[in-house]
């Protein structure tokens, strides 16, 4: 019966612009008709709230000519053991393909994550041959690998990149990803119903490849910091493979025992930078085509790349918004449109400066833009120091030194407070309503 869905659409077709029904319409699929009930699944719950608002009447209308009667519709979200879905896998054993059973604990790896999907530049050349070199040998004398990056540059995708090649090609090995953060709360719960031998034989004696993430976690954490060690020197003696991410080389994170620095730093360090011009434009060109946006003109993909050069998650986000305002509005794809899109997302890294940060914090919290600059240990000093730095991070370019050198603090310092802030946005109400503020206020600050 899926052949009623078929004549819908093809009544419905020339109802909408076209490339509103190729992105909404066509990649409905059938489930089953019964009783005048029409079922159709979407492949995620933007997707389903979005056709079911816009479409489910003229849905019905088709439906209702088609048949002869009244029909009704029910939307339901795509079932990840359908082979023409692309939704993001679930933690569910029955569902899960042989790929991700075969992951040893930790997290399921991101199903586009892949070699092939990665775009190679100047900027990330050395540190995708590295990965691509670890992943693909089965004994190699250089069994470790650090990708240094600031957020959103690609580690992650080399990272799971490797973890999904060897899943694929080395059937026997077992893989392990997860976070700093995972591993510590595993840690921390290992102790807490006395299973520690539990968790030192999984990461010591049953892993092939360990692949964490966010290594800056470990900041201060002595336990944790003493269990990866360990863990670290079993695998290093027994060739195992081993990747790590940071946003920080070892040496920059306060409060990390040497060892485990030294340790994290044996192997093969590569830093990922900003990509230029023609990698910004191969990452979008990449992108369109694995979302089948396919009529995107090429004078919009230049704009893009030309404006959008923080990083590749402010790319996707600039080119996913340029294509949803497009088929939402039923307006045609051009660069008057995307100017109107990414006004915001660009205007905000081209205007902060460490001044504007400083002033609106001691605006914000009644002190001089002196008393932030002081050596003052007082709390009423100390928060506004920490909020200022995190966000002189995160809204501009300026690297941990330069930071630190604004505020007379070395960059040790800027990292801790950073980490402080972080942290705080996780577990403090007050913190993350504060830092929320000034989110705000920089998405579109008036200088």
């Amino acid at each position: 019966m899926d052949n009623i869905w078929n004549k819908i659409k093809n009544s419905i077709r020339n109802e909408v612009p076209a490339h509103i029904f190729k992105m909404w319409l066509e990649p409905i699929r059938f489930v089953e008709y019964n009783n005048g009930k029409l079922t159709l699944s979407c492949a995620n719950s933007f997707t389903k709230k979005t056709v079911k608002q816009r479409f489910e009447s003229l849905i019905i209308q088709a439906g209702k000519k088609i048949v002869g009667s009244t029909i009704t519709i029910s939307f339901k979200l795509r079932q990840y053991n359908d082979k023409k879905a692309k939704k993001k896998p679930v933690l569910n054993q029955r569902q899960l393909p042989d790929i991700y059973l075969r992951l040893y604990g930790g997290r399921p790896l991101r199903k586009n994550f892949t070699f092939d999907s990665f775009v190679v530049g100047n900027n990330n050349d050395f540190a995708y041959s590295a990965s691509l070199s670890l992943a693909s040998k089965k004994n190699n004398s250089q069994n470790s690998l650090l990708l240094l990056s600031k957020t959103g540059m690609g580690k992650s995708h080399l990272s799971q990149a490797i973890g999904r090649h060897i899943l694929t090609h080395f059937s026997d090995k077992k893989v392990c990803y997860l976070t700093a953060e995972d591993f510590t709360n595993e840690m921390v719960t290992a102790i807490q119903t006395s299973c520690l031998d539990k968790f030192k034989d999984k990461y010591r004696k049953h892993c092939d490849v360990l692949l964490i993430e966010d290594i800056d976690f470990f900041s201060g954490k002595k336990r944790s910091q003493q269990e990866l060690s360990l863990v670290l020197d079993s695998l290093f003696d027994s060739d195992k493979k081993i990747i790590f991410t940071s946003q920080y080389l070892p040496a920059e994170i306060p409060k990390l025992d040497d060892g485990l620095s030294s340790r994290l730093t044996c192997g093969i360090i590569s830093n990922i930078s900003q990509p230029d011009f023609k990698t910004r434009l191969k990452i979008l060109k990449k992108k369109a085509e694995f979302n089948h946006y396919d009529k995107i003109p090429q004078k919009v993909m230049t704009y893009l790349a030309g404006e959008l050069t923080g990083n590749i998650r402010e790319l996707e986000s600039g080119l996913l918004g340029v294509i949803t305002k497009a088929s939402l509005l039923g307006l045609d794809i051009d660069v008057p449109l995307a100017k109107g899109v990414i006004e915001n997302i660009v205007g905000q890294y081209k205007i902060i400066t460490l001044d504007y940060i400083k002033k609106e914090v001691c605006k914000h919290y009644g002190i001089l833009p002196e008393d932030i600059e002081s050596k003052s240990r007082k709390k009423t000093m100390v928060r506004p120091r920490q909020v200022a730095m995190y966000l002189a991070r995160k809204y501009t370019d300026q690297p941990l030194a330069a930071i630190g050198k604004s505020f007379n603090r070395y960059h040790a310092t800027v990292l801790h407070s950073i980490n402080e802030i972080e942290k705080g946005t996780r577990n403090d109400a007050s913190i993350r309503g504060q830092i929320n503020y000034f989110r705000n206020k920089l998405a579109s600050p008036s200088i």
